[in-house]
C-alpha cells in the first residue's frame, strides 16, 4: 500500500482516525477529500475479525487467520473480548496471562499498523467507539487499550451516536427523529437521534452489554450439543475443541439462514466416545432458528419501547430507522422493527462499517477537517450517576446506604451539577463520600465508581454544615467529583476515571513491557525458557492478586433455580400487588438464568432475595 504524498491531501488530514473496536469485527476509518473512509489491510479487509492467536512458534496473529485458527487451536485464541473489557479477570492464551484491555490493544495494534502504513510513521491520535451502555469502567479500559496499541486517546464515542454521524454527514440539512438499533457481535444499544439542521442531539439511549451475535451462536450450539446428547448420549461442549468446532458451525448456519430458509449441517467428526468418532448430520430451519433465539430478540424491542417512552415518543414520530451491526441481517430484526415502526428501516447504510466511518467524522470534526461541515454533536450520560446518602426505609426509619441522583440517566452531556448536603450527627467533623452509577434506590444494587473523604468540617450540631458536592461529567463518559465544605471552604477533588484503577505510571509501563516483549520480539530467538517461565510466574501473580472470586457458575444456577420454586410457592397463597412482584422476580430470575452471565446472574439472585424476604414478612 502507498503512502499519502499528495500535497491536496496532507493540506486537508491530520493525523486523527475513528476506530470501531467491535466484539466480532473491528475495523478503522479516516477523513478522505471531506468524507469518511475506511483505511483497509494489505489484503484489502475493510474489516478484521476481533480474534487473537498465539501461533505455536509464539507469534501473534489478528484477524481473519486467527479466526480460522480457533477450531484446530481453541487454546491458543481469543475472541469477543469486548465482552471481558473493565473486569479483572485475566485472560489465558496459550501459556500467557492478560488483562482484557492488554488483548483488546493487540487488536489496535493490528489498526495501527494500516494507519501507519498509509499515512507514514509517527503519533496518530484516534477516536475510539463503544457500545452506549458501557459504564464508566468499561470506558476507561477501552481508552487504556487503545494507549497501549500506541494511540493518543482523547475521545470515546458512543457507537449509536457514531452511526448517525455516518449518516448525518449526508443529511446535514433535513430535520427529523432517527432510531439507531444496534446489534453487533456481543451488545446491544439503542438511540434516538434528533437532526436539526446540522446539530445532532442524542435524546435517550439504552441497552444491554451482553446480548448480541454470540448468544444467537451459543443457542445453536446449545441445539447442535442436544441433538448429539439425544443420539449419542455425550455432551460434545465438554470437549474444548468439539465446543470450538460447533461455535463455528454455529456461526456459520447463523449467517447463511440470514439468505436461506434452511441450512443442512454435516460434521463427520465433532467429538470421540470409546475411541469412536461421533459425527453431527441435521438440518435446520430459519423459523427454527428463528425460534431459539426470539426471546433475544424481543427484549431488544422492549428496550426500543423503553427509549421511546424516556423520550416521549411514539413509532410514529420516528423518520429513520438505522440498522447497525451485523446482526441486525437477521431477516427477523427487520420484520420486528418494519412491523413496530409500519415502516422500513433504512437500507443505504452499512452495518458493518457504519460505527468506524462515524467515529471518523467525529475525529474529523475534532481535527478541523470537517469544521465547515456545520454538524455539531451532543451525546447523553447512559447512565445515572449518585452518591450514598441516609434515606428513608418504608416510611418508619432511615438506613444508610440510600442513592441520591445528581446527574440523571440521558442528561445532555457535557454537564455539571452541584447539590447541598448537610451533616447527620451532632460533632460531624468528616464525610465519606461515596460515588455510585445505576437506577436503583439503594447503592447496594447499583456500580460503585469511587469514594474519597472530606475532613476538617467544623463540629457543630447535625445539620448545621453544608456540604457541596459538584459532578463534573464529560464528553468521553469521564466523571469529576467535588466536596466542598460552606464553612471552611475546603474541598476535595477526585477524578474517576483515575480513582478508581488506582494505577501508577509504573503499572502502565508494565503492561506496554508485558506486551512488547511477549510479542512484538518473539518473531526473532524465543525466550529463554528459564526466564520466559518466570515471566509467566510474575504475570500470573500480579493477575490473582487482582482476581476476584466468583462463585461457581453451576452452584449460581441451582440456587436460582431453589429462588424460583420458593417464589413459586409464595405465588400460590398470594394475590394482588404482591403476587405481580412475584410473577416480576420468577420472570428476571429466568431471563437471568438464560444468559449464564456469572455477574448478571448473581445480582439477579441478590435482587431476588431481598425482595422475597420484604414480601415473606
Amino acid at each position: 500500500m502507498k503512502k499519502i504524498k499528495d500535497k491536496n491531501i496532507k493540506d486537508t488530514f491530520r493525523p486523527i482516525v475513528g476506530i470501531d473496536l467491535g466484539t466480532t469485527n473491528s475495523a478503522v476509518a479516516y477523513i478522505y477529500r471531506k468524507k469518511p473512509k475506511i483505511i483497509t489491510s494489505p489484503k484489502g479487509e475493510k474489516i478484521i475479525p476481533s480474534v487473537v492467536l498465539i501461533d505455536l512458534n509464539g507469534n501473534v496473529v489478528i484477524g481473519k487467520d486467527a479466526r480460522d485458527s480457533m477450531v484446530a487451536m481453541p487454546d491458543r485464541t481469543v475472541a469477543a473480548v469486548k465482552r471481558k473489557m473493565g473486569s479483572n479477570e485475566g485472560i489465558q492464551i496459550a501459556d500467557k496471562v492478560l488483562l482484557p484491555e492488554e488483548v483488546a490493544a493487540l487488536i489496535l495494534k493490528e489498526l495501527k499498523k494500516y494507519v501507519d502504513d498509509l499515512l507514514g510513521e509517527g503519533e496518530k491520535e484516534a477516536v475510539i467507539t463503544v457500545p452506549a451502555y458501557f459504564t464508566d469502567k468499561q470506558r476507561r479500559a477501552t481508552k487504556k487499550a487503545g494507549e497501549l496499541a500506541g494511540f493518543v486517546v482523547e475521545r470515546i464515542i458512543n457507537e449509536p451516536t457514531a452511526a448517525a454521524m455516518a449518516y448525518g454527514l449526508n443529511n446535514l440539512k433535513e430535520d427529523r427523529h432517527i432510531l439507531v438499533y444496534d446489534l453487533g457481535g456481543g451488545t446491544f444499544d439503542v438511540s434516538i437521534v434528533e437532526m436539526m439542521s446540522g446539530i445532532l442531539e442524542v435524546k435517550a439511549s439504552t441497552g444491554n452489554n451482553f446480548l448480541g451475535g454470540e448468544d444467537f451462536d451459543w443457542r445453536l450450539v446449545d441445539w447442535f450439543a442436544e441433538k448429539i446428547i439425544k443420539e449419542h448420549g455425550v455432551d460434545p461442549r465438554k470437549d474444548i475443541r468439539a465446543k470450538a468446532l460447533l461455535k463455528d458451525e454455529a456461526e456459520r448456519t447463523k449467517k447463511q439462514l440470514s439468505t436461506e430458509n434452511k441450512v443442512e449441517i454435516s460434521l463427520p467428526i465433532v467429538t470421540v466416545k470409546n475411541n469412536q468418532p461421533i459425527s453431527l448430520s441435521v438440518e435446520i430451519t430459519r423459523k427454527e432458528f428463528e425460534e431459539l433465539i426470539k426471546d433475544l430478540l424481543m427484549e431488544t424491542m422492549e428496550h426500543v419501547e423503553t427509549v421511546l417512552k424516556e423520550t416521549s415518543l411514539t413509532a410514529k414520530d420516528i423518520d429513520d430507522i438505522l440498522l447497525v451491526g451485523g446482526s441486525t441481517r437477521i431477516p427477523l430484526v427487520h420484520e420486528l422493527i418494519s412491523d413496530f415502526f409500519k415502516k422500513k428501516p433504512r437500507n443505504d447504510i452499512n452495518p458493518d462499517e457504519a460505527v468506524a466511518l462515524g467515529a471518523a467524522v467525529q475525529a474529523g470534526i475534532k481535527s478541523g477537517v470537517l469544521a465547515k461541515s456545520g454538524m455539531i454533536v451532543t451525546d447523553v450520560a447512559p447512565f445515572s450517576m449518585g452518591i450514598a446518602v441516609l434515606k428513608e426505609w418504608k416510611n418508619i426509619a432511615v438506613r444508610p446506604g440510600g442513592y441520591h441522583v445528581i446527574i440523571p440517566r440521558n442528561t445532555t452531556i457535557p454537564v455539571t451539577r452541584t447539590e447541598e448536603f448537610t451533616t447527620v450527627y451532632d460533632g460531624q467533623t468528616k464525610v465519606a463520600i461515596e460515588i455510585f452509577q445505576g437506577e436503583n434506590d439503594w447503592v447496594k444494587y447499583n456500580h460503585k465508581l469511587g469514594e474519597f473523604l472530606l475532613d476538617g468540617i467544623p463540629p457543630n450540631e447535625a445539620g448545621r454544615e453544608k456540604i457541596q458536592v459538584t459532578f463534573k461529567y464529560n464528553l468521553n463518559g469521564i466523571l469529576e467529583v467535588t466536596a466542598k465544605c460552606e464553612a471552611t471552604g475546603k474541598e476535595m477533588s477526585v477524578t474517576v476515571q483515575d480513582a478508581l484503577e488506582r494505577e501508577s505510571q509504573e503499572a502502565y509501563e508494565d503492561s506496554i513491557d508485558k506486551l512488547n516483549t511477549l510479542f512484538e520480539n518473539k518473531e526473532e530467538d524465543d525466550l529463554d525458557e528459564g526466564l520466559y517461565s518466570q515471566m509467566i510466574d510474575e504475570i500470573a501473580n500480579d493477575m490473582v492478586s487482582e482476581l476476584e472470586e466468583d462463585r461457581d457458575l453451576d452452584d449460581l444456577l441451582e440456587e436460582a433455580e431453589e429462588l424460583i420454586d420458593r417464589a413459586k410457592d409464595l405465588e400460590k397463597i398470594s394475590e394482588g400487588e404482591k403476587l405481580k412482584r412475584i410473577d416480576n422476580i420468577i420472570r428476571k430470575l429466568k431471563k437471568a438464568v438464560l444468559r449464564r452471565n456469572k455477574e448478571k446472574l448473581e445480582d439477579a439472585i441478590d435482587r431476588a432475595t431481598d425482595e422475597l424476604i420484604d414480601i415473606e414478612l
